[in-house]
């Protein structure tokens, strides 16, 4: 019976031995743990937080990169009844004081030299922590306990009360919380959701039984440890005996794909925008030839993809394409993914509907799933036996779904989370009895799919008085090569415009080609020639829209939104309040003048 996280991570060890049950890059080449060895440390690191002091209920940081020791001091702490509360190693110290301080932390786990550095200068302040542990090979300071030391104070532990581990594990309960996620927040100050062991477990039974793997499957992690959705399915992994790998970073993936050959693989969309976009490039760049026999496998995948979506018999001749479009196209894509992924499951955002079709005319089938950090996270999800690209898929068991009079998206059922941490008034305000109000607009279709169309803050009403989904038409514009980032605004206005952050690369080329002289990125955007070409692509994208949600205007940025200025959130979703108050001054002498675009 599993009902905890620290019986899920028990029945594992006994269930699923491996030697290779977690795998890291060390030296240049993934090196594996073994499950045992994987257990020892887990159990070791355990009864060390114990003997400094950590009581069931105490909160622990975990501040540190994605690999195999975030994930041990994780479970370790949660096994012994501790709160795990993680930061992203993004955040600057300020915003990592505030989270420290608010969730009243004991102990401070940090992983290298550079997190020490934002930790150290905010040391001083962080009254209520009573411990520092490293993961690096030596302190960075006195009173800075090492990896190491750790394991060894571990060990001593166990010697003198031999089986204490387990029967600490057995205590924990379903409505113990087992962590305090802060939201990012798109607005306002972040909010600690408290998740409890049940919260997480019914999301990873629930997932287990809709989406197929098993402990013969490899997956590849790289999405942030401390985002909900990739803390969840690394419980899920555990819970199915995987070999999770894990890579060095978001930019070395394309690489360690190639290495792992995963089966299996969670992500955001921008990962899949960048793949379509390269994929995209790398064709127009070919022979006329090459184009051509990519275009026409293109065509025979969607007309594939039809028949296998509708369960129809495929036609012998439509098959034989098929096969051939395969061979000459769509297996060179898929080889540089390593060949073996089963499906990969997209979250955190909207994915664009053309995109999904493209992958899964491919042959790489994706997932979209929805879900936020007050539900654990998932709500629904699209698996194979139930799929609709435009949708988020239907409900997952046992989890219930209800749209509101005004279009929001409200769950019930064991995945919400119990409250935000020191907020009840906040709390009472996300709930309607026992329904969750999500903040997102949507509906459920005539099959029970459930389909996002907004947030609904961020819902715009013309001064016309339509309803205009922003994302929608963002996702839209992201799908056109020479634009990277897009944000839709005319709230209380005329006509709807965007700010767009172009793709410069390929901007440059452009600007070379045509003899458009500049020298840096604002004379680039500021080019005459450059903004009727940007026109011309955004009026493009913007042509089978409604006219109320045609882009009539744009602002070109000269570089894209970041965390360090504010602009985005560390799961890279766009602040649109700072976004536009920064670019106030630019969006009021847009609408200053009523020109729209001349072809539209």
């Amino acid at each position: 019976m599993v009902d905890t996280i620290s019986q899920l991570f028990l029945n594992t060890v006994k269930s699923y031995p491996k030697d290779d049950f977690m795998l890291y890059k060390k030296d240049g080449k993934y090196t594996p743990i073994s499950t045992n060895e994987y257990f020892e440390w887990v159990k070791y690191f355990s009864l060390a937080l114990s003997e400094l002091g950590m009581e069931p209920g105490d909160k622990l940081i975990i501040l540190a990169e994605n690999g195999p020791k975030w994930v041990m001091a994780d479970l370790a702490n949660i096994c012994l009844g501790g709160v795990s509360v993680p930061i992203y190693t993004s955040l600057m110290p300020e915003q990592i004081k505030y989270i420290i301080d608010n969730s009243d932390a004991k102990i401070v786990v940090v992983s290298d030299l550079d997190l020490w550095e934002k930790v150290d200068s905010i040391r001083g302040q962080l009254t209520k922590v009573k411990h520092y542990i490293t993961f690096m090979d030596e302190a960075p300071a006195e009173n800075i306990f090492t990896f190491d030391d750790i394991l060894k104070k571990g060990m001593e532990a166990e010697k003198e009360d031999p089986g204490i581990f387990e029967k600490r594990s057995e205590e924990r309960k379903p409505e113990n919380v087992a962590s305090i996620i802060y939201t990012s927040g798109t607005t306002g100050v972040p909010k600690g959701v408290q998740l409890t062991h049940g919260n997480f477990i019914s999301n990873v039974k629930a997932c287990s039984t809709i989406l197929d793997f098993d402990y013969k499957d490899t997956v590849l992690s790289f999405l942030p440890l401390s985002h909900v959705l990739e803390r969840m399915v690394t419980f899920t992994y555990i819970y199915k005996g995987c070999t999770v790998a894990y890579a060095e970073s978001v930019e070395t993936v394309g690489e360690n794909l190639l290495e792992i050959r995963p089966h299996i693989m969670v992500s955001v969309p921008r990962v899949f925008e960048k793949i379509y976009s390269r994929v995209i490039d790398n064709v127009l760049a070919s022979s006329s030839l090459k184009r051509k026999i990519f275009f026409w496998a293109a065509n025979v995948g969607r007309k594939y993809s039809q028949y296998k979506l509708n369960n129809q018999t495929i036609p012998g001749l439509l098959q034989f394409k098929r096969n051939l479009a395969h061979k000459l196209v769509f297996s060179k894509i898929i080889e540089k993914t390593g060949g073996r992924v089963k499906f990969f499951v997209s979250g955190g955002a909207a994915l664009s509907k053309d995109i999904a079709e493209f992958f899964y005319a491919m042959g790489l089938v994706v997932l979209e799933g929805y879900g936020l950090t007050e539900t654990s996270p998932v709500i629904a999800v699209n698996t194979f036996e139930n799929l609709r690209f435009g949708s988020v898929g239907k409900p997952i068991p046992d989890v219930e779904v209800k749209i509101a009079d005004d279009g929001e998206i409200m769950t019930r059922g064991p995945h919400v989370m119990k409250g935000y941490y020191k907020m009840p008034a906040e709390t009472e305000e996300a709930m309607e009895g026992e329904w969750f109000k999500t903040g997102d607009i949507g509906y459920i279709d005539d099959d029970g799919f459930l389909v996002i169309t907004d947030r609904k803050k961020d819902l715009i009403v013309t001064s016309g008085g339509k309803n205009v989904a922003p994302q929608m038409i963002e996702n839209i514009l992201k799908t056109q090569p020479f634009i990277t980032n897009a944000v839709v605004i005319g709230d209380s206005r005329k006509f709807i415009s965007a700010l767009i952050v172009p793709d410069f690369d390929k901007l440059e080329a452009y600007a070379k080609e045509n003899n458009i002289p500049y020298s840096n990125n604002k004379e680039l955007v500021e080019s005459e020639a450059i903004i009727k070409k940007m026109e011309d692509e955004v009026a493009k994208s913007s042509q089978n829209l409604a006219s109320y949600e045609q882009v009539k205007k744009i602002i070109l940025l000269d570089r894209d939104f970041e965390l360090e200025e504010g602009e985005i959130t560390p799961s890279l979703k766009v602040k649109r309040n700072i976004v536009q108050k920064k670019y106030a001054d630019k969006i009021e002498a847009l609408y200053a003048g009523q020109a729209d675009f001349p072809n539209q």
